[in-house]
């Protein structure tokens, strides 16, 4: 989809400062000032969950606030002893994931390392203390959780795209219904392996290495080895990616699928947009391209506000239901970094844009009709605010 004719520069900075503005006004109403980070939505999320704070994080550093540096410093106070890092530390009572007292036993994607260098890049540099935090959560990543070469997770939760159909082959269905995704949420976490520290380490059932989360972790690792100017992680970082590129990618989609160690089928081949997202880390431009094509290609991904997160040509795609083609501003902004990294300025100008006036006409929302802009979910989501950062 090519830029409207009739967005000139003036038009576009227009559009960025009510975006600034807006971001700076959701984020100030999500801060808890005694807690320090942002309760996505203080009645539908009010947790702090590890990669919602990461891209608050993120927003807040493009604004040049440094609320950025304490939201990360609360992203790693539940850390365990052994460098795991919880996906949810609660705010209030909730059911527990796992045996762990206060924080979740699962983790998520480590964009905790994209935060660091975002703020860094903004002048707010990272303390030596939340950069040895960061290096001890990707050690227990590669510790725990390397098989043949990818990281593997042990439930929807760790991959932050929950009901994706990409687990729908372990789900045994690909119609979506809430009662049916929770029961599965909670059989799974039953029947989860925790280490005698309590973190989540195997499951019996769901063990996979999904490509966006094996493609955060690769960039996680080059990221933060640049920052700490340690080869080491530089190296694990572009091994993640060769591996993933060997092991993951299907020609037919041009895109990369996500891998079953344990349980599965094909809905792991599920065209979604996460699936572009090693572009930000593959060696191979060819591969790049053709995934990062389809972001807005209308047949595709491609639509009015922002990518779909189900292609279009998918039989399950649905604009309006959870993870089943709605558009996701976390994704967005993942998917034009990639843009950037790849060296397509034009392509992540683009999505930038379209994610923007998506924002504003969904009302910060969580997510949103892609072919609408009309929002979705908990409305206002802080993470909307990362907009601000394209």
């Amino acid at each position: 989809m090519s830029r409207d004719r009739r967005d000139g520069p003036a038009d576009l900075d227009r559009l960025d400062a009510i975006v600034r503005s807006g971001a700076a006004r959701v984020l100030d109403r999500a801060w808890n000032r005694s807690l320090g980070y942002c309760r996505p939505n203080r009645r539908s999320y009010p947790h702090l969950w590890l990669w919602d704070s990461c891209f608050h994080a993120i927003a807040w550093f493009a604004l040049g606030d440094a609320r950025g540096s304490r939201e990360l410093e609360a992203v790693f106070v539940g850390q365990l002893p052994d460098g795991f890092l919880p996906h949810m530390r609660y705010g209030r009572r909730t059911y527990p994931r796992g045996p762990l007292k206060g924080v979740s036993s699962f983790s998520q994607p480590p964009v905790y390392a994209r935060a660091l260098k975002a703020g860094a890049d903004a002048g707010f540099a990272p303390s030596d203390e939340l950069l040895d935090c960061a290096q001890r959560a990707l050690t227990a990543l590669w510790r725990d959780r390397l098989r043949d070469g990818l990281l593997v997770i042990v439930h929807p939760w760790e991959a932050g795209t929950d009901d994706s159909p990409r687990w729908d082959s372990w789900v045994g269905s690909s119609a979506w219904n809430r009662r049916v995704w929770t029961a599965f949420d909670r059989a799974l976490l039953k029947r989860t392996v925790f280490s005698p520290s309590g973190e989540a380490i195997d499951h019996p059932d769901f063990v996979v290495a999904p490509a966006s989360f094996n493609a955060i972790a690769a960039d996680a690792a080059t990221t933060l080895g640049e920052l700490i100017g340690d080869t080491d992680w530089v190296a694990r970082g572009r091994a993640l990616a060769a591996t993933l590129d060997d092991a993951a990618w299907d020609g037919d989609e041009a895109l990369w699928s996500d891998i079953a160690f344990t349980g599965g089928g094909a809905s792991v081949r599920i065209p979604t947009m996460d699936a572009a997202l090693p572009a930000m880390c593959t060696p191979d431009p060819a591969k790049a391209a053709a995934a990062l094509r389809q972001l807005t290609d209308p047949s595709r991904f491609g639509a009015p506000y922002g990518p779909r997160f189900v292609a279009k040509s998918e039989p399950t795609y649905n604009p309006v239901q959870y993870w089943r083609g709605p558009a996701w501003p976390q994704l967005n902004y993942l998917a034009a970094y990639s843009a950037r990294h790849c060296g397509q300025d034009p392509l992540a100008a683009e999505i930038g844009r379209l994610t923007k006036s998506a924002c504003l006409r969904a009302g910060f929302a969580e997510y949103w009709n892609p072919e609408t802009g009309r929002g979705l979910g908990a409305r206002p989501q802080s993470w909307a605010a990362v907009a601000a950062a394209m």
